[in-house]
């Protein structure tokens, strides 16, 4: 599954000059979190994150993703992380 979200995601936002750096599950306070870590050589503003959260919310509504009560949370590669 997160291999074919990457694959989705990224030529979809490729016009935005970001790409997936990331996809990957964690469980906070019971709750499973869908996290999509995107990263760019420019700065990843809130502005660019809302946009390009745009172009994958409807991406991942479209696949239907065989998980129950996720929470979906596009945020940007930190700087300094490898």
């Amino acid at each position: 599954m997160k291999e074919e979200i990457k694959k989705k995601v990224d030529p979809a936002i490729e016009k935005l000059d970001m790409h997936v750096s990331s996809v990957y599950t964690e469980k906070v306070d019971g709750v499973v979190n869908l996290n999509i870590e995107l990263d760019s050589d420019k700065v990843i503003d809130t502005e660019r994150i809302t946009e390009a959260s745009r172009i994958i919310n409807d991406i991942i509504d479209e696949m239907d993703i065989p998980m129950e009560g996720y929470i979906l949370d596009i945020h940007s590669k930190e700087k300094g992380e490898n």
